[in-house]
């Protein structure tokens, strides 16, 4: 009966390959967060999940499991605000004027670099270096008709290297001590507040992504639990652990993403991958270092906020690194608004000049790379 068999034994397999990406997420998470590494239960997890990917292993993390990954992330994000925390919000102007202005000339000087070392041509670049927006990226790429291959790759490595790296160098710089969130006992009282707590953010989550905000999931979960927890409406914080399984299991979605990606793809694009990655850090942290001379800032939010990485990634890393996420949140909200905005101008005015200029010439071997 294979018209019944074959849809069960894919069934099964789907099933096993989830079972074994949050396996592998779970021992790389566990193995390095339990030596103390700074994020080491992402990191370890996106390591791992992503050598299986780039090693021919089919990781997968259903869509509905990556929804309560982000609404939980963003619970606890919220959890840790406090009304002290919202007292900072007077240098958030300057902060984030000094951010916009570093992320558009991040996305001019990578996409040069990609077009000037990598010989790749306008809209590829422009959209390879794009400081974040994955998601919006590869629609916009797939749209304009770029190949979606070394964008993804390119884009990929940078949330990988970011998500990875900056922990370590925070940690190797003195910046990321493991300091102790305070311990709230659970108590059938605490379990009420828990409740509301799940539902009211669930909710917010709900209806940030109705309408569009980027990053609705997490954010509109965050900004819901930080009102609660700001305002003193709600107390009990999520326990230790739901933050730890978040990361795990957000690490096994980003290293996810390499899956199908032949490792001598990635070989090829790697030194455009880490050349871009390499621009964009130097100029973040020219104008990081900037804005911290001029106003006391923490350094280590100062950089996660400025990090060229994913959302969903650079929020879990401020939680992990005990930073504010209020301050880190509204700058990777509006970066990510500057990039869903500007990227779509920007890349279709590229190609309609390369279509007016090359019009009538035979398309390339490799559609977006020269």
């Amino acid at each position: 009966m294979p018209a019944v068999s074959a849809p069960s034994s894919s069934r099964r397999d789907a099933i096993r390959n989830v079972a074994e990406t949050l396996v592998l997420a779970s021992a790389g998470g566990l193995g390095l967060g339990l030596t103390g590494f700074p994020a080491g239960y992402l990191s370890g997890a996106i390591f791992v999940v992503a050598a299986a990917a780039l090693l021919g292993r089919p990781m997968d993390v259903p869509r509905f499991l990556q929804i309560a990954i982000y609404v939980l992330i963003g619970i606890s994000l919220g959890a840790v605000v406090t009304p002290e925390t919202l007292h900072g919000m007077a240098s958030y102007p300057l902060s984030i004027a000094v951010l916009l202005a570093a992320m558009a000339l991040v996305s001019v000087a990578g996409a040069a670099y990609l077009q000037v070392v990598h010989g790749w041509d306008k809209v590829a670049a422009y959209l390879g270096a794009a400081p974040g927006g994955m998601s919006q990226v590869l629609i916009l790429a797939a749209d304009l008709g770029a190949d979606l291959r070394p964008i993804a790759i390119v884009q990929s490595l940078r949330v990988v290297i970011v998500a990875v790296g900056l922990p370590a160098g925070l940690a190797a710089a003195g910046f990321a001590g493991q300091a102790t969130r305070p311990h709230v006992p659970l108590t059938m009282a605490s379990l009420d507040e828990l409740a509301i707590l799940a539902v009211a953010s669930s909710a917010a989550a709900y209806g940030a992504l109705r309408l569009r905000f980027p990053g609705g999931l997490l954010f509109g979960a965050m900004f819901m639990s930080a009102f609660l927890h700001g305002t003193g409406l709600i107390h009990a914080g999520t326990p230790w652990w739901v933050a730890n399984t978040a990361m795990v299991a957000l690490g096994g979605v980003i290293g996810a993403r390499f899956t199908n990606t032949p490792l001598r793809m990635l070989l090829r694009f790697l030194a455009a991958g880490i050349g871009s990655f390499a621009v964009a850090v130097a100029i973040a942290a020219i104008f990081a270092a900037g804005l911290i001379s001029l106003v006391p800032l923490r350094i280590p939010e100062v950089m996660i906020a400025f990090a060229p990485g994913s959302v969903d990634a650079m929020m879990l890393l401020a939680l992990a690194l005990h930073l504010d996420p209020v301050y880190v949140g509204a700058h990777h909200v509006l970066r990510i608004f500057m990039v869903s905005l500007t990227m779509p101008l920007i890349a279709r005015r590229v190609a309609r000049k390369k279509n007016q200029s090359f019009r009538g010439a035979s398309n390339a071997s490799e559609p977006g790379i020269q």
